[in-house]
């Protein structure tokens, strides 16, 4: 599919990820209307050891599949804080 210049391309959501905010060791966002909250040092020891401002670099992306975080280079998906798991497509097809 061609893009058309000055049009952003549409982007799937997957989830709707609000206000999220870390405090006090804790990892507490908005999903799809739901209150979430979850201690870092269970998600990422990464994170949870970072520095305050380390931990307020994140990016949520466009389309609501995760939380990145550039300058530690840590990634926590939104499927698995609500414990979502996919399993192989039964389309998809193995050598």
């Amino acid at each position: 599919m061609a893009r058309v210049p000055g049009k952003a391309a549409k982007v799937n959501k997957y989830h709707q990820v609000e206000n999220v905010c870390i405090e006090s060791g804790m990892l507490s966002l908005i999903v799809d209307g739901k209150s979430i909250q979850r201690e870092l040092k269970k998600l990422s020891p990464l994170l949870a050891a970072a520095t305050e401002a380390d931990q307020k670099g994140f990016e949520v992306s466009p389309s609501g599949y995760g939380i990145h975080w550039p300058l530690l280079d840590e990634d926590i998906s939104i499927d698995g804080l609500l414990g979502i798991v996919h399993g192989p497509s039964a389309s998809k097809k193995s050598a």
